[in-house]
């Protein structure tokens, strides 16, 4: 496991300017992304912000159905490869060594910030995580879910000065080979990246 620096929980944007500055980025300025950079994405995503393991977006009856993998390439203080979030820890789990950036871009149909940004986060869904509550609902409320955790992705992003798109023209079943997914369905690809 590789421990993800402490998030920043005060920060220096508002939530307004957030929101007046967000936008869809699919070109990319040169230069790697921090460790820093990538700790504070994934805690806005999916971090604990609060006992009990409450996440900082919401979920149907919290049940958090969504995970987290990282493809990274051009991170600092980070090897390139395949990475899993762990919230509860707040840290990386290793599951593939080297840069996969070139598969992932491949399986979503060759997109240029895919390929290009420094490193991706892919949103997948363990829809029966919240089936066991909510029956053929389910669906529905992981959706709703993946917006939250999109929209947090991107606040935080521009927050951070950086660029981030939702992807979501991808080869599920080139997806799910790449990442090894057994019960997950990739729901959408993020790249991250310098704006330009």
């Amino acid at each position: 496991m590789i421990t993800l620096p402490d998030p920043d929980r005060q920060g220096q944007v508002s939530v307004e300017a957030a929101l007046q500055g967000r936008l869809s980025c699919r070109r990319y300025g040169p230069g790697p992304l921090t460790l820093a950079h990538l700790s504070q994405l994934l805690w806005a995503a999916q971090g604990i912000t609060r006992p009990g393991g409450r996440r900082s977006a919401p979920s149907a009856g919290g049940l958090y159905p969504l995970e987290i993998y990282v493809t990274a390439g051009d991170v600092r203080e980070l090897e390139s490869a395949l990475y899993h979030y762990r919230p509860r820890n707040h840290a990386l789990e290793l599951l593939l060594s080297g840069d996969c950036r070139g598969e992932l871009a491949a399986a979503a149909l060759g997109q240029e910030s895919v390929a290009k940004a420094p490193l991706s986060l892919v949103l997948t869904a363990v829809f029966e995580r919240s089936a066991v509550k909510y029956g053929s609902r389910a669906r529905r409320y992981v959706h709703m879910e993946i917006g939250h955790v999109a929209q947090n992705i991107y606040l935080q992003a521009t927050a951070l000065g950086l660029g981030t798109v939702v992807v979501g023209a991808f080869v599920d079943d080139r997806v799910q080979a790449l990442l090894h997914l057994q019960k997950e369905e990739p729901l959408a690809i993020m790249p991250v990246g310098r704006l330009p």
